[in-house]
């Protein structure tokens, strides 16, 4: 294994890590905005804000973690050979991850519009789609199975 590989990976690792953090905590900030009383302004505003920066600083991690992912994939051949299935399942995870990501941040403009009609239990709920995302891409990265 070349250096270069080992760069990558483990800078692979760490942002996917940092970007899934950001992806764990931005819908806590939800159900914290979905519970505030409607003549709290200024909690409100202060959730806003967090909520706010936290989804461009996940976005700005977002990008290096598929960037180092697809380097790892296409340069490095990751995945590549007979039967490697595990790598398909996971990229079309990558891609749920994504549409998470974007997902969350409709809901960040539902909140900042005044539209929220969603329950702080549908936010709890819609925060462990991350964990489960996370725990099944990990899982296919751990044990790879392979087909044929």
């Amino acid at each position: 294994m070349s250096n270069a590989y080992l760069w990558a990976k483990a800078l692979h690792i760490i942002f996917v890590a940092s970007w899934f953090a950001g992806l764990f905590y931005l819908p806590r900030l939800f159900v914290n905005l979905a519970m505030v009383p409607a003549d709290s302004h200024a909690e409100r505003e202060r959730l806003l804000l967090m909520a706010r920066k936290l989804y461009r600083f996940s976005t700005i991690l977002m990008v290096p973690a598929l960037v180092l992912g697809l380097l790892l994939w296409l340069h490095f051949g990751i995945g590549k050979g007979p039967g490697q299935i595990w790598i398909h399942i996971k990229l079309l995870l990558v891609l749920g991850v994504v549409g998470y990501h974007h997902i969350c941040r409709r809901l960040l403009r539902t909140f900042e519009d005044l539209h929220n009609r969603r329950t702080h239990r549908w936010y709890r709920v819609f925060n462990e789609a991350s964990v489960l995302l996370f725990a099944a891409i990990v899982i296919l990265v751990v044990f790879k199975p392979m087909v044929g």
